[in-house]
């Protein structure tokens, strides 16, 4: 079944919720960086990550999940747009682990003693960053913690992504709780509690859960309402045009070696789509 993610409402208007499909996503992100079984569920959780914050984002508006820690896998870099358009890759796409792939394993690959910055462009004329340290490199904790403290926003995150020793990916995917101004903190402590005693939401989506099966089971007897159901898939913003524009910034220098050289190449990180251009293009920047 193709990606998509669920936006609910309770309706006593108090609690807000996500529940996002992200296999099919991040199969074709890892397969365009040729990725590792662990990179891929790396991929996977950083995607994840920014379709549930990209989910409540205004129109036009995105949202970039960096971590960056002590970890082999150097850096993780997902984004995600209001339309659920998103890219990621990481630091170290072929990085090797061996045995099963768990989420204990992603978070060794991330590391400690980092950093998660959310960076958000809401059409102002600077995008809005925030920085805190990473407290665990479980991505998902890291967010939530991160929705408490830095936007004082009562949250609760989990993600799950099931890679295969093959790179196979089984399923990927998550939610977001979070309560609304005036909103009920003693449901979203009731529903976090439930949350824990349901299987983890890959081995839902995995078995067969539909986001709308998994939200009843977590719901239960709770009044709520799906508001929206949107599709998520990649997509990479990237064109020959803006990467020439990107090149026409360096420094007049760097640009005449570029152009004594004939040619420049340029490989684009989130996609790894390559473009090359000629020295004729490159003289047309001076």
């Amino acid at each position: 079944m193709t990606d998509y993610l669920l936006r609910i409402l309770t309706d006593d208007g108090g609690l807000r919720a996500t529940i996002a499909q992200t296999s099919d996503l991040t199969a074709e992100v890892a397969g365009r960086h040729r990725a590792s079984p662990i990179a891929t569920a790396a991929l996977g959780y950083g995607l994840t990550g920014a379709v549930l914050l990209g989910s409540l984002l205004k129109v036009q508006q995105r949202v970039v999940v960096k971590a960056s820690g002590s970890g082999p896998l150097e850096k993780l870099i997902a984004e995600s747009d209001s339309y659920g358009h998103s890219r990621a890759y990481v630091g170290q796409p072929q990085l090797a682990a061996y045995g099963p792939i768990t989420s204990e394993k992603v978070a060794e690959a991330i590391g400690g003693n980092g950093f998660l910055t959310i960076v958000k462009d809401l059409g102002m004329e600077e995008p809005h960053q925030s920085t805190v340290p990473l407290q665990t490199a479980f991505l998902d904790a890291d967010l939530t913690w991160y929705m408490n403290q830095s936007e004082q926003t009562p949250s609760v995150v989990e993600i799950d992504a099931l890679v295969e020793e093959s790179g196979a990916v089984l399923a990927a995917g998550g939610l977001l709780l979070q309560t609304l101004p005036g909103g009920n903190l003693e449901m979203l402590i009731e529903l976090s509690e439930r949350l824990d005693d349901l299987p983890p939401i890959g081995k839902l989506l995995a078995d067969g859960q539909t986001p709308e099966e998994i939200a009843a089971a977590l719901f239960g007897p709770m009044a709520y309402t799906i508001t929206e159901q949107r599709p998520v898939l990649f997509r990479c913003g990237c064109s020959a045009q803006r990467t020439l524009a990107a090149l026409a910034l360096l420094d007049p220098d760097e640009l005449d070696e570029l152009i004594a050289s004939g040619s420049a190449e340029v490989d684009c990180h989130f996609c790894g789509e390559h473009y090359a251009f000629s020295r004729t293009e490159l003289e047309g920047l001076l």
